[in-house]
């Protein structure tokens, strides 16, 4: 199981910052690649850029909760919450690994996608 993480492109885990321009104010976000690139295909299925898409949820979580104390983290969590519903189920951590030719195919997949990315 481990091969899913020590195998992985470590682009994936490389920090980039960008500046979002939320209601007029530019802050900058720092986050790993693979977290700007979730939050890609969120924007892209939503028909919209990642910073609408960042400004969009800062509105709703400062609806709901008033504050954003961390926004960098806040988008983490919102990426994974969507991998994990993606996948078709909310994951839990005593939920059961998934068997290993699953494992095997998914780094499969993710090899293909490494070696065409630009």
């Amino acid at each position: 199981m481990c091969e899913i993480y020590v195998k992985a492109d470590p682009i994936l885990y490389e920090c980039r910052s960008r500046s979002v321009r939320i209601h007029g104010v530019v802050t900058s976000i720092r986050l790993e690649n693979l977290f700007w690139d979730v939050l890609a295909d969120i924007a892209a299925r939503d028909g919209m850029t990642v910073n609408q898409l960042i400004a969009k949820l800062y509105d709703e979580i400062v609806e709901a909760r008033g504050e954003v104390p961390n926004l960098a983290s806040f988008l983490r969590v919102s990426c994974m919450r969507y991998l994990t519903l993606v996948v078709g189920r909310d994951a839990e951590p005593r939920d059961p690994p998934a068997p290993a030719p699953a494992l095997r195919s998914a780094l499969r997949r993710e090899a293909e996608v490494v070696a065409f990315r630009p």
